[in-house]
């Protein structure tokens, strides 16, 4: 009975909210006719004195109007409040219930059902005026361009590195509407790069965490966070709602997911990523360029997919890559145009260097934009490409579960004083974060080469191990990484050696690397 009440005042939000919204969007566009009211009485008065100007209303029409509009304000006042509490609420970090409202949203439907329009604008109030001023007096830009804004949708695919400031200057730019999707609460890791959460907003929604920061940025704009991640059941019908879509993941399933949605849906793509020191940026699915399938018709092998998560990256790399997507997206909705439909932006950091490299048209054989194309509805994208659609480090399973070992089982091996070699195989640049102490490092880059100086110093640790036992026997080498991935990869370059020249060599995997050393066994070890 207390689940069916609940469902039932939930649905009444709902019901409540979209009224709310009804009646700000009525309010907005009153107060833009008010001012332009008092702009014709100004006129009205200079036509008495000669000057041209528009026809004073009648006295009647003006006392229905006053009457009218002080009713409509009375009626929103309370809801006004009462939205202004709520929304104090959702800043202040008390978003439960709303977050269990979207947690039955999304389990019953996917995502909200659809959006009201925009409403249709023909002026500007003087208070916009006023905020846009700075591009307004752009030519490329001007009323007409800032009116287009206001009545444009964004949908942002990803509150991260990339969404963050691609969010933040669509939201000071003036654009209608903005959907955030992201499926991931805030965490440490991400306040080096994600700059609209805070410190206070950690094991929040990052959609509602970018909702609520770009609210006091501008809140004449609509946000529509949706706390989950995008699925084939619901994503070509949310696309469908918005003019223009933004890619700000970081997984191979989701690109193709999101780029076979707005080929379907008929939507520009505006796509953009980063990694370490570098970025790239295209426009797909636009003015007659290529969509990404035309591009990439078959993923990569998942194993050579590196993320942010593996391979690191510079937050302000993000910023700039995030930045230029929000450029392209304004051109577009302003009616400027786009640079990138035909090109690749190339963003090299180390370099300070930009790189236009020009496309290969669309493909008239594409599987989902081609002439007769053979994909006309969404499918399975995490079997397609064989990885989860995720920004996590990914755990591979390339080795058979006798040649691995758990973290725990490693640490009874260094209480029992077995004899063995510990191996890390991380980078250098890892390996000065943090180490421990016994272990022996090379790099999985030296093994793969056969690097001989490195091999011979294996085998020196191997025999001094040995030699300290007293024991002639195989001394197992067990291999350590981060995540336990690469870790792997080293154990079966190990297990291929020549017996004849390096010996038999007893190597096995640590499960989930010192990451699962550092939650599982010592809370102390530092993570990153």
């Amino acid at each position: 009975m207390a689940g069916a009440a609940a469902a039932r005042l939930r649905a009444e939000i709902r019901r409540r909210e979209r009224e709310l919204r009804g009646l700000r969007e009525r309010l907005a566009a009153e107060l833009a006719r008010g001012d332009t009211a008092e702009q014709e009485e100004d006129g009205e008065q200079q036509q008495e004195q000669g000057a041209c100007g528009a026809r004073q209303p009648p006295a009647s029409e003006l006392a229905r109007g006053d009457a009218g509009d002080a009713e409509e304000e009375d009626g929103a006042r309370g809801l006004r409040e009462r939205l202004a509490a709520e929304l104090a609420r959702g800043d202040s970090g008390d978003a439960d219930e709303e977050d269990d409202d979207d947690e039955e949203e999304e389990g019953a439907l996917g995502f909200p059902a659809e959006l009201p329009p925009l409403p249709a604008r023909s002026a500007l109030s003087a208070a916009e005026i006023l905020r846009y001023s700075r591009q307004l007096v752009l030519p490329e830009l001007g009323v007409r361009g800032q009116l287009r804004l206001a009545r444009s949708s964004v949908l942002v695919v990803g509150c991260g590195g990339l969404g963050c400031p691609l969010a933040q200057y669509l939201a000071a730019a003036g654009v209608g509407r903005l959907g955030l999707v992201d499926h991931d609460v805030v965490e440490t890791s991400n306040l080096q790069r994600q700059v609209l959460h805070g410190e206070a907003r950690r094991g929040r929604p990052k959609a509602r965490s970018a909702a609520a920061a770009l609210r006091r940025l501008n809140s004449a704009v609509q946000y529509v966070p949706y706390r989950g991640a995008l699925r084939p059941r619901s994503a070509l019908r949310l696309v469908r709602q918005y003019d223009i879509v933004a890619d700000c993941s970081d997984n191979v399933p989701t690109r193709y997911l999101v780029s076979d949605a707005c080929v379907l849906a008929g939507k520009p793509l505006v796509s953009g990523s980063a990694l370490r020191l570098e970025g790239q940026l295209v426009v797909y699915n636009h003015g007659g360029g290529p969509c990404y399938r035309c591009l990439f018709p078959e993923p990569p092998p998942p194993d050579t997919v590196t993320n942010c998560a593996d391979g690191g990256v510079l937050g302000v790399v993000t910023g700039i890559i995030g930045c230029m997507q929000a450029l392209e997206v304004l051109k577009i909705a302003s009616g400027m145009g786009s640079s990138f439909n035909r090109y690749m932006l190339m963003f090299d950091a180390l370099e300070g260097r930009f790189r236009n490299i020009k496309l290969r048209p669309r493909k008239a054989d594409c599987a989902v934009c081609g002439d007769n194309p053979s994909i006309t509805c969404l499918q399975d994208y995490e079997a397609f490409c064989g990885s989860s659609a995720t920004d996590k480090c990914r755990a591979l399973q390339l080795l058979p579960a006798g040649d691995r070992i758990s973290v725990q089982r490693y640490k009874e091996l260094l209480e029992e004083r077995v004899p063995h070699v510990l191996l890390d195989v991380r980078p250098q640049v890892e390996v000065e974060i943090c180490r421990l102490e016994h272990a022996v490092h090379i790099p999985l880059r030296k093994l793969e080469e056969k690097d001989e100086e490195s091999l011979q110093l294996l085998q020196r640790r191997i025999s001094e191990e040995k030699q300290r036992t007293g024991d002639q026997t195989s001394v197992p080498v067990y291999v350590v990484c981060k995540l336990g991935n690469d870790s792997q990869k080293a154990v079966k370059i190990l297990q291929e050696l020549p017996a004849e020249e390096f010996g038999s060599v007893l190597a096995k995997d640590i499960k989930g690397g010192l990451m699962a050393w550092a939650t599982k066994i010592d809370s102390t070890f530092p993570q990153y």
